[in-house]
């Protein structure tokens, strides 16, 4: 029989040494088979649906906060979280800051995205996904900042508001940064729907949020040594970049007429 969101959740931090982030309990739940889901946001769903259980179900919720995104089952023992008490917790950080993101700047962010596995005409489509098993989306509609590398190193950085991500991009493939870059990472201000769709947002964004974003993004594209976080406030989630659809068939067709060429020559 088929688990709900709520028991596969459930399952995998029972089975946890500790508590889990958020993203970390959604990709164990879909890499382990105990849902299966075609939403494209299945870590904001994770999130969502223990932050509820929470907030409506108080001390009856079989979930446990115990960090902002962090979680654990109410039902192991204290010993196990590393933490004194359960109830403090529950009293000290309160179910509607992990429900409530709307002060958040950068919604959705991508790291080090290679430029040869996006198809650079007309309208370029700049597909990622939050986890392997997830809907794939197309951010070439986002808008926000990006930053261009020559592998590792920074050679660029700019914004894409009056034009679209995809479009800023093709325009640097042919201009006097073409041939500089070969990486681009991209942090965006439209929110992503469970369906795959990206969408504004009302921003009210505190002093400590812009703070927290400003010292975010100087983090990921400077990588200071020290630094091993992306600020303390940082609620936005990364996504995995995913090969055009048309790049996969033309690597599928080159691979079938290599396979076919080997039958040839051994005939």
């Amino acid at each position: 029989m088929a688990m709900s969101w709520r028991e596969a959740i459930a399952k995998v931090l029972d089975e946890a040494d500790g508590p889990l982030h958020y993203s970390q309990i959604s990709e164990q739940v879909l890499s382990r088979d105990y849902y299966k889901t075609d939403g494209a946001t299945p870590a904001a769903t994770v999130n969502a649906q223990i932050s509820s259980s929470i907030k409506h179900e108080g001390e009856r919720s079989p979930f446990l906060r115990v960090g902002k995104g962090v979680f654990t089952l109410r039902s192991k023992p204290a010993k196990t979280v590393h933490l004194p008490t359960a109830t403090a917790l529950v009293e000290d950080i309160p179910a509607e800051s992990e429900i409530d993101d709307a002060d958040s700047i950068i919604r959705s962010f991508g790291m080090y995205w290679q430029r040869d596995l996006v198809v650079w005409k007309g309208d370029p489509k700049i597909y990622g996904q939050q986890q392997a098993s997830a809907k794939s989306v197309d951010f070439g509609r986002q808008k926000g900042i990006y930053i261009l590398y020559d592998h590792h190193t920074v050679v660029y950085g700019g914004r894409s508001i009056d034009r679209p991500l995809g479009k800023r991009l093709l325009e640097h493939t042919v201009d006097r940064l073409g041939g500089r870059w070969n990486r681009f990472s991209w942090f965006g201000l439209l929110d992503v729907t469970n369906e795959g769709n990206l969408r504004e947002v009302p921003l009210r964004a505190s002093l400590a949020a812009l703070v927290a974003t400003l010292e975010a993004l100087l983090i990921e594209a400077l990588e200071p040594p020290q630094n091993r976080k992306r600020g303390d406030d940082f609620s936005a989630i990364e996504y995995l970049q995913d090969i055009d659809p048309v790049l996969k068939e033309r690597e599928i067709q080159n691979t079938l007429r290599a396979v076919e060429q080997r039958l040839r020559d051994g005939l």
